[in-house]
């Protein structure tokens, strides 16, 4: 069952779907079963990470579904220990050789790393893939706009997508806004915050009431509303299917600004602020 999904064009006009798969934890036979699921009900944007551990089992999925690989947006990450240029250059090639792939179509740099101080170089390595053909779109996760705005005074360039933290509990309008101004496009990551709590949600429940849908598919559908895209993880097909079903009802101004009030300072699930944490 093909559900459609639609696209929206990058700063360097590569045009991306705007609901994804989240791979994180999808590993091994059952990961590759639950992503090949996935690719059969329509989604053509794939999240990995090399910290994930599972580049291998995104490939692998890859290479079993029937779909073509350029129909595919295949995303992995470089983690913080491998932000200088050289080690970046390597750990991109050899996501590359784990995935079984000839190029990614979007890598991000995990984390800013601060105090590393090393994410200029990162950048810059990311540049050069991208030169080379080993990457199509290259963007960061998780950056401040200090850190973007750097990144273009040194380099000239500004990423394509930054992926951030981003729920009904955080709804990082600044960073959003920022992300507006300048033309970097907007990916929530974990876009269902702790689904224990957001799930059960009286303010979302009422929403989600109203539209007879669930309150998943309502944060999800509040996020494309808010020009987000969304990489949603899940294993199950029925779950799968259910994260794609947004695009047949839409929020009102009143109830986006409901959920939007939901959003608090404390709001992080691990207070993990990129001004300081050091992910590696």
């Amino acid at each position: 069952m093909r559900q459609a999904i639609p696209e929206i064009t990058l700063n360097d006009g590569m045009k991306m779907p705007v609901v994804g798969l989240g791979t994180y934890k999808l590993k091994g036979n059952e990961g590759v079963q639950a992503i090949t699921s996935a690719i059969d009900l329509g989604y053509r944007l794939l999240d990995s990470a090399y910290n994930y551990e599972n580049e291998g089992t995104v490939g692998k999925a890859v290479r079993r579904s029937p779909v073509q690989r350029e129909e595919l947006i295949i995303t992995s990450k470089l983690p913080g220990r491998y932000q200088p240029y050289d080690k970046a250059v390597t750990a991109i090639q050899e996501s590359l050789y784990r995935a079984g792939l000839d190029y990614y179509d979007l890598y991000l740099i995990h984390w800013p790393n601060p105090k590393q101080d090393l994410y200029v170089e990162a950048w810059q390595a990311l540049m050069d893939a991208k030169k080379w053909g080993l990457i199509r779109s290259i963007g960061v996760c998780n950056f401040l706009p200090e850190h973007m705005s750097r990144l273009e005074k040194e380099t000239g360039m500004l990423p394509s997508v930054n992926q951030v933290e981003l729920h009904p509990f955080f709804n990082q309008a600044e960073q959003r806004k920022w992300h507006e101004d300048n033309g970097v496009h907007t990916q929530s990551w974990s876009p269902l915050s702790r689904a224990s709590d957001v799930l059960h949600d009286d303010t979302i429940q009422s929403i989600a009431y109203t539209h007879n849908k669930t309150v998943s598919q309502v944060i999800l559908r509040w996020h494309y509303q808010l020009g987000a895209i969304t990489i949603p993880k899940s294993s199950s097909p029925i779950r799968q299917l259910e994260n794609l079903s947004i695009f047949d009802f839409s929020l009102n101004e009143e109830e986006m600004d409901r959920i939007l009030a939901l959003s608090h300072a404390g709001g992080r699930m691990n207070d993990q602020n990129p001004a300081f944490y050091e992910e590696f």
